[in-house]
């Protein structure tokens, strides 16, 4: 077994990558894509080369890992993932291994490596996992608090439970979509004004959600918990989200059962998964609870994670501005407590769940997650580069969220994910 450590901020690869990649030899994620030739492989990505890690098992050189050829000649990382926290790290620590400029097993056999690495250009990224359920939290304290300012009590903003658990409800997997695939403007009921009877018709206020979200190993059977000491070993990794939102069909509807239909029409994610191990290098301390948690969401060490975050809305024909800067570490609820907390009844989680954080802002307004608290409700417009002007979402805007991690002179990051929005059919 292969003792390398994928994190050392020393390593150097021997493949040329750009100092501004998101995917440095520290990174190693995990993906699916459909190579030129048609063939549909497990991957990872360095520089601006995708690794077919089919064809490095193939050619022998993970013949030391408990992985067989199905896991990687597969449409999706579930089988992968069915292996388990520890095979999977000693997969990516070997993948880096071997990529690493002090390693010459492929670094000196270029016929192989004609078979192992593709231009990324070259090939297209499908839907990485197979997403059995999602569920999506709300564990921003500033945005909730912005929220509650804007539709209740600005005194009484939070409810009296938001600091006791992870509020979170289950979403829809099935309209989870790869970034790059356009979405169409949902229709629904709206109620524009309170004295009068609701409207059907075209979404008008369309809006993004920058949320991150992880995606599970398969947990315990049904009936037991993963305490917050063990959540770790059953998250996999994350990718950027984007929980498209339609605000005006979700206040009319949301009362009393919560999101529904304004939700569920398409969230979007980027397509590679960076591992929890690639991220471990950038935790930091997560804010002070008060009041004191319940024993159970209890953890110890530093649980959340330093990700700078921006979102970019590109006008049809125009150039991107960016319109947020935020981060992930902001979070009030952590992963850990997420996990511990969506457990804790007993509820059973898969390989391939997704769970998605809730629209992640900061204290800035420039760090607001949703043009909901950027216009702060269509009450102040926000301005792009070509002069034009957003209120919420418009048809043809493109919206484009970035993220990455960034110490000792090592980049980790997602790439990005990014969504067109289509007129309503």
């Amino acid at each position: 077994m292969s003792h390398f450590n994928a994190n050392d901020p020393q390593n150097k690869s021997w493949i040329d990558i750009p100092s501004d990649s998101d995917f440095s030899i520290q990174n190693i994620p995990f993906g699916v894509i459909k190579k030129p030739d048609g063939q549909v492989v497990v991957a990872s990505r360095i520089g601006d080369k995708v690794i077919d890690i089919a064809s490095l098992f193939d050619l022998g050189y993970l013949s030391s890992l408990p992985f067989s050829k199905e896991d990687f000649h597969a449409t999706s990382l579930n089988r992968m993932m069915k292996k388990g926290k520890a095979a999977c790290s000693t997969l990516r620590n070997r993948i880096a291994e071997l990529f690493n400029e002090k390693n010459n097993e492929l670094k000196n056999n270029s016929g192989d490596q004609e078979k192992i690495l593709l231009n990324s250009s070259a090939c297209e990224n499908l839907m990485p996992v197979e997403i059995g359920d999602y569920t999506d939290f709300y564990s921003s304290i500033e945005h909730a608090t912005n929220v509650g300012t804007m539709f209740r009590d600005p005194n009484n903003a939070l409810l009296p439970n938001w600091k006791y658990i992870p509020v979170g409800y289950h979403g829809r997997a099935s309209s989870i979509i790869l970034s790059g695939e356009p979405i169409h403007r949902p229709k629904g009921q709206q109620k524009p004004k309170d004295d009068e009877p609701p409207v059907f018709g075209p979404c008008k206020l369309l809006d993004f959600e920058l949320e991150m979200a992880f995606i599970t190993y398969d947990g315990k059977p049904l009936g037991e918990s993963i305490s917050t000491s063990e959540a770790e070993d059953y998250i996999f990794g994350m990718v950027l989200f984007n929980d498209w939102s339609a605000r005006d069909i979700q206040k009319w509807e949301y009362v009393p059962l919560g999101p529904f239909l304004a939700k569920n029409f398409a969230s979007s994610i980027s397509a590679w998964i960076v591992t929890l191990d690639a991220l471990e290098p950038f935790r930091v301390a997560g804010p002070e609870q008060d009041p004191k948690v319940f024993p159970y969401l209890e953890y110890s060490g530093n649980k959340n994670i330093d990700i700078h975050l921006e979102v970019y809305i590109q006008p049809e024909g125009s150039d991107e501005s960016l319109v947020c800067s935020s981060n992930y570490k902001y979070m009030y609820w952590n992963q850990n407590q997420q996990l511990a907390h969506h457990t804790i009844n007993g509820c059973n989680i898969n390989a391939g769940d997704m769970y998605a954080s809730g629209t992640i802002s900061g204290k800035e307004k420039s760090s607001y997650g949703s043009m909901l608290e950027l216009s702060w409700k269509g009450t102040q417009a926000v301005k792009l580069n070509d002069g034009s002007e957003r209120k919420f979402i418009q048809d043809g805007d493109t919206v484009i969220m970035k993220g990455f991690s960034k110490k000792d002179g090592v980049r980790v990051g997602f790439g990005e994910v990014s969504s067109k929005v289509l007129p309503a059919k």
